[in-house]
């Protein structure tokens, strides 16, 4: 199996407990205060949009940052001009949680993407009702179908939606799904080795209108303005963060960076 198959499995199992406790979940998310606005927080960025990540450890190498404290963390971010945040809140795999969101929103006024494998509508409304004001889809692990229901979950709920795509076919489909925000990931799921190249490739078939993410294989300042050369207005950056000295000065830096075509 995969790394995405045995990933997805495992997220099989965890809706299947999570619908126990559906009533509870849209009871919490309908007593929710409003979400932020993390596509406009991505949108009006004067230089590239960081999207700063939460992130405990990966799959393919290990523990990255296990003691992470996640307020902590979200004011550096804060502090050194990130856009929004990202958090992972898979627990086998990433060693996250949801408290980690919770822990990091409450510590700063910047939208938060709950980052993890949504397969199901309830993992959306779990979402809200925790206080995200984003909910990461991955196209790869969706049918049409599915991608339709959380997309219209997460407007019913004013929960922007970053669609996810590694490659051509999916774009496709997340343009035809009518996306918004769209992130183009340098990482194979299937292997999680990484390659740029992607994201530069894929640039030049998103449309006028949709704000491009690039995700992944982003360290360096070199780096974070390929993308922006490319015309992508934001950059999730994880792995970099977390094992940086001093994270503020790393996301001002990246954040410095000026996407093509600002004015």
């Amino acid at each position: 199996m995969t790394f995405l198959d045995r990933i997805l499995a495992t997220k099989r199992d965890e809706v299947r407990r999570l619908r126990a406790r559906a009533r509870e979940i849209e009871a919490l998310a309908a007593d929710a205060a409003p979400p932020r606005d993390f596509a406009g927080a991505l949108g009006s960025a004067p230089g590239l949009a960081v999207i700063a990540e939460l992130k405990r450890r990966s799959p393919s190498k290990g523990d990255l940052a296990p003691d992470l404290d996640p307020a902590a963390t979200a004011r550096t971010y804060a502090a050194g001009g990130a856009s929004a945040l990202s958090v992972l809140t898979d627990r086998e795999w990433f060693g996250g949680s949801l408290d980690d969101l919770v822990s990091a929103r409450d510590a700063c006024n910047l939208p938060v993407l709950r980052k993890d494998f949504v397969i199901d509508p309830l993992q959306v409304t779990e979402a809200r009702a925790v206080g995200a004001d984003a909910v990461l889809l991955i196209v790869t692990a969706l049918s049409d179908t599915q991608l339709g229901d959380l997309s219209g979950v997460a407007a019913d709920h004013a929960l922007t939606a970053l669609v996810e795509v590694h490659d051509a076919g999916e774009l496709d489909r997340a343009l035809g799904a009518g996306c918004e925000v769209l992130g183009v990931n340098s990482r194979d799921l299937t292997t999680f080795e990484e390659d740029l190249e992607t994201t530069r490739h894929l640039a030049t078939a998103i449309p006028d209108g949709v704000l491009a993410v690039a995700e992944s294989a982003i360290r360096t300042v070199d780096d974070a303005a390929t993308v922006a050369g490319a015309g992508y207005r934001a950059a999730l950056v994880g792995e970099a963060l977390v094992r940086a000295d001093d994270p503020a000065a790393l996301v001002a830096r990246l954040a410095g960076v000026v996407p093509a075509g600002t004015p």
